[in-house]
């Protein structure tokens, strides 16, 4: 009797460890993003706390569309940025369409970087505008910073600004090889003479689907944070979000297993999930003292409408980022 009550609880506990875990010990879900309220609609969002006080986001539709918060949660329609297009950005397209624009405090002025282009070329620029207060309304558009044409390797949209050691740089791209960078003059907010254009991630297949970089730095790196696959499909959309890091700002970006995202590494920060579908488009603000990962997601249970996603992003022990 003792010997078969040995062998019955060892054949328990073999049981035990070969049956499926339970779901709150599988992989956990992605989080949900803040519930938020009023005007949730956008796409490719750009947030900043406004040294006034509230928030401020800007986005791709409109003449670069605003939104203003109070508290970060409810959002407000508050326009464009511009009344009208500036008469240039008509030579990239036919509607005076802006996409995807970048706002940052600096030197006294609020910047705010965006692109014009047409759908599928290269045939692109992106512009800068700049205020006292950020607020719509309030911008003086300073034309181009850069641009790239159909015999460029590359694609002169979706920029986002980062300082580093004294030095300003702009990342861009999207298919087209890739995600780019060049350094800026800090004076005119516009890129050097015959810049360097630096190579910092792209997929060893073509399209190469990835766009929209932005780059933070966090402790002795900078991490590069990108979209990857198809946006701009409602439920169809695949957008995911990916990151890797350097301890140089121009690279090598490599993911948590070493692996270059040049060579098509990055580790996985935020996919779809549930309603919220195709998470991208993403940027990164700071507000007292914590960092926020802003992006537009699909949502599946409003016909595939672009809304605000915002969660906290918090670091690892080993100083990788995760939503929470």
């Amino acid at each position: 009797m003792k010997r078969l009550g040995i062998a019955a609880v060892l054949a328990a506990a073999l049981l035990t460890l070969l049956s499926p875990l339970p779901a709150t010990a599988q992989a956990a879900a992605p989080p949900d993003p803040r519930p938020l309220t009023g005007q949730q609609i956008i796409h490719d969002p750009t947030v900043v706390r406004l040294r006034s006080g509230g928030y401020v986001a800007y986005s791709t539709g409109g003449v670069i569309g605003a939104r203003l918060s109070k508290d970060g949660r409810h959002w407000d329609d508050a326009g464009s940025a511009f009344a009208e297009p500036p008469s240039w950005w008509y030579e990239y397209n036919d509607t005076g369409d802006p996409w995807a624009p970048d706002i940052s405090y600096r030197a006294g002025r609020y910047w705010l970087y965006y692109a014009v282009s047409s759908w599928g070329t290269n045939h692109s620029a992106i512009g800068v505008a700049t205020s006292r207060t950020g607020l719509p309304g309030t911008w003086t558009d300073h034309g181009k910073v850069l641009t790239s044409g159909t015999t460029d390797s590359w694609n002169a949209i979706d920029p986002a600004l980062v300082e580093a050691d004294g030095r300003l740089w702009m990342s861009f791209g999207s298919y087209w090889t890739g995600i780019r960078m060049v350094e800026l003059n800090p004076a005119t907010g516009r890129a050097l003479p015959d810049p360097t254009v630096h190579h910092l991630a792209t997929r060893p297949d073509a399209p190469y689907a990835v766009e929209g970089p932005y780059i933070v730095r966090h402790g002795r790196h900078y991490y590069l944070f990108a979209s990857y696959d198809a946006c701009c499909a409602g439920v169809d959309s695949t957008y995911r979000i990916k990151v890797g890091r350097a301890t140089t700002i121009t690279g090598p970006y490599v993911d948590s297993a070493g692996t270059p995202m040049l060579e098509g590494g990055g580790d996985l920060l935020l996919e779809g999930h549930g309603r919220y579908v195709g998470t991208g488009g993403q940027s990164v603000f700071r507000d007292r003292g914590r960092d926020w990962l802003a992006y537009h997601y699909y949502d599946a249970e409003d016909e595939g409408t672009p809304k605000l996603g915002l969660n906290r992003l918090v670091w690892t022990e080993n100083g990788w980022p995760e939503v929470v």
